[in-house]
């Protein structure tokens, strides 16, 4: 999960040109590339397409800025698929975006809340291909986590580039987004999702006559994967980022384009904000490192594959290290919260993120300076208390209540705390009891800001001190 755009290298005094003019671009570029007689103004018609679909404000992560990422390459092939491969994501965008949904509306129907695909029609090659490759079948309910927006997306792609490109040249761009689904462990067998995917290639590229020789087909094959490969890698390239606070910027866009209610700022409730990092705390403790990257015969090298499996190690254990720390320090206040009145918008207890009329009141600037550390995990420390690589809309990039908590209880202290504060999310430990678990000085403080704050729970946040 990779955010960094291209421009974010560029000198400080360079000038950059529009999004949607970098798509022209980098159509002109791919289609140049496959020798494709394209005109300057097809390349717009496309490049706007892409540019609408992939800006919607539902979106956080999934945007042009990804693209950008994915277009670091000259690969004409890779170019392509990387312009198209999330142009459809359908649970996000409530639907097909708008510009293209008749491209695919014959494609898949809602039947009981599910897309269920249609059936084919018998002239209609490019869709027999994209089925084919993506090895769905008329009738299908299409698999949410598993292929649905990556299929409809290479649809879109296949639809539209078809006039244009040769049969090999969409063959490969439709395989290229294919590898992009991600996080697949092998078959019961223990073939890799990319062995499945090259004997796909191989069948495709058999009945539609584009490599008649056994040897001339094993290279186009060949080919094709070692394209497929490196976007389906790039896609997933910020688990291999040496700097965890960078890994843990994208796992945050992740987290506000995936959770709607957090689009409205300080509106969100303590428990909905506490839910969805639950959420990416649970899913990303059972992602298995070994599925992210992709690899076929020796691209990448088995070393190379060994290094990016072990980075990505690294950083999802930091990650839920992270997370389990944020929950953690949600939880105290959900628990003064619900001790004082129940549930509320987040920014009553903790202040408003950002305010157009001055600097609001947050509940860290009426915390005292914590102890002396204990035993703690110093880039943790300091990633929460200097903050994440991006900014969020949503929320502070630096965690200081996190931190403050993180400082008094310690790494140990932080992961018993999530664990008694599971219990009281469960309803196995009530509110109060949860606070008595915890250090007593710390939760006085941590009471006595919130009071600050909020103004209409604090004669019962200081009855419920006493009670502590």
């Amino acid at each position: 999960m990779q955010h960094l755009t291209n421009q974010d290298a560029q000198e400080p005094n360079s000038v950059a040109i529009s999004t949607v003019n970098r798509l022209i671009a980098l159509f002109d570029t791919a289609f140049q590339g496959l020798s494709a007689q394209v005109s300057m103004a097809e390349s717009e018609r496309l490049a706007v397409l892409v540019h609408h679909a992939m800006n919607a404000k539902t979106r956080a992560y999934h945007t042009t800025a990804h693209v950008f990422d994915m277009c670091e390459t000259p690969a004409p092939r890779q170019l392509l698929a990387a312009m198209f491969h999330d142009v459809v994501y359908y649970q996000l965008d409530a639907g097909f975006p708008e510009t293209t949904a008749h491209l695919l509306h014959d494609v898949a129907h809602k039947v009981d809340g599910r897309l269920v695909l249609q059936p084919l029609p018998p002239d209609d090659r490019t869709l027999a291909l994209c089925m084919a490759i993506f090895n769905f079948r008329p009738g299908q309910v299409l698999p949410l986590y598993g292929g649905m927006n990556e299929f409809l997306s290479a649809v879109m792609a296949a639809r539209l580039l078809e006039p244009y490109l040769s049969a090999a040249d969409l063959l490969a761009v439709v395989a290229c987004i294919e590898a992009t689904i991600a996080f697949r462990p092998p078959a019961a067998d223990g073939q890799t999702a990319m062995e499945t995917l090259a004997l796909r290639v191989e069948t495709q590229a058999r009945a539609m006559g584009l490599a008649a020789h056994p040897t001339a087909s094993a290279a186009y094959v060949d080919q094709v994967m070692a394209d497929a490969v490196m976007l389906g890698n790039r896609d997933v390239s910020g688990f291999a980022k040496t700097d965890p606070a960078v890994f843990l910027s994208s796992t945050w866009l992740l987290i506000d384009e995936s959770n709607a209610p957090l689009a409205t700022p300080g509106v969100y409730s303590l428990q909905q904000y506490r839910r969805a990092l639950t959420r990416m705390t649970i899913f990303l403790a059972n992602l298995d490192p070994n599925t992210i990257f992709l690899h076929y015969k020796a691209e990448p090298s088995p070393e190379a594959v060994a290094q990016l499996g072990a980075t990505a190690h690294a950083n999802l254990r930091f990650s839920c290290d992270f997370l389990e720390a944020k929950v953690t320090s949600v939880a105290i206040i959900e628990a003064l919260a619900l001790c004082t009145g129940g549930d509320c918008p987040i920014s009553m207890f903790l202040g408003d993120i950002r305010c157009s009329y001055g600097k609001p009141d947050r509940v860290e600037d009426f915390l005292p300076e914590a102890p002396a550390a204990k035993v703690i995990h110093d880039e943790l420390l300091r990633v929460l208390e200097k903050g994440r690589a991006t900014e969020s809309k949503n929320e502070l990039t630096s965690s200081p209540l996190t931190a403050f908590v993180y400082r008094h209880m310690g790494h140990q202290g932080t992961q018993q705390a999530f664990r008694n504060a599971k219990h009281m999310f469960e309803g196995h430990l009530a509110p109060q009891a949860f606070l008595q678990t915890l250090d007593r000085d710390m939760v006085r403080s941590i009471l006595q800001a919130c009071a600050r704050i909020a103004l209409s729970r604090s004669a019962a946040l200081q009855t419920l001190e006493t009670m502590l």
